[in-house]
């Protein structure tokens, strides 16, 4: 079995849909998902699995039993993890501002022309390019600044869309293997 990363999509943000990890990492493990690992409050996952797919939907049913209401999951493998961060087009801003450059996933491919739509709406120097199945997203001002919401990320790539820093995904790469 391999590794495979998934991130929860809206859970602990703006003190919504409260889920404290040790109760997620019981839930998952209680569904029959081995070698659990969270990171940080906002959703991130390693377990071992063969399938992205798979652990997703698997996620997915056992949180919507957990906690009475459906939660978004997107994951992909070890190897496609460490893909994202091999190609990520803006290694530079990464670099200098990790906290301020994200990789945005999406739960299927983003539609032709998100990241100029996107880029349409976006301000203060924000930068957006699409690679691979992902988007990269740079906000010089910090994401919370930014118009770019949760929603209008959904509407313009086509599909349930979540974002984690640089920091979030270099450490969940670590945690992956």
């Amino acid at each position: 079995m391999g590794r495979i990363v998934t991130l929860l999509r809206g859970v602990n943000v703006g003190g919504n849909r409260k889920l404290p990890m040790a109760d997620l990492r019981a839930a998952l493990e209680e569904g029959g998902l081995a070698e659990v690992a969270t990171y940080i409050q906002s959703g991130n996952i390693v377990c071992a699995g063969t399938s992205a797919a798979k652990i997703e939907a698997a996620v997915e049913a056992i949180l919507e039993k957990h906690a009475g209401a459906p939660i978004e999951a997107i994951a992909r493998t070890a190897k496609q993890w460490a893909g994202y961060i091999d190609a990520f087009p803006m290694a530079a801003e990464a670099k200098d501002e990790p906290s301020r450059t994200f990789l945005l996933l999406a739960k299927a491919k983003p539609s032709a022309g998100a990241a100029d739509a996107l880029a349409e709406r976006a301000q203060n120097g924000e930068r957006i390019a699409v690679f691979a199945d992902a988007l990269a997203i740079h906000y010089p001002e910090g994401a919370g600044q930014s118009k770019l919401t949760p929603a209008l990320l959904d509407r313009l790539v086509g599909t349930t869309t979540t974002q984690r820093n640089w920091n979030t995904v270099l450490k969940l790469k670590e945690m992956a293997g």
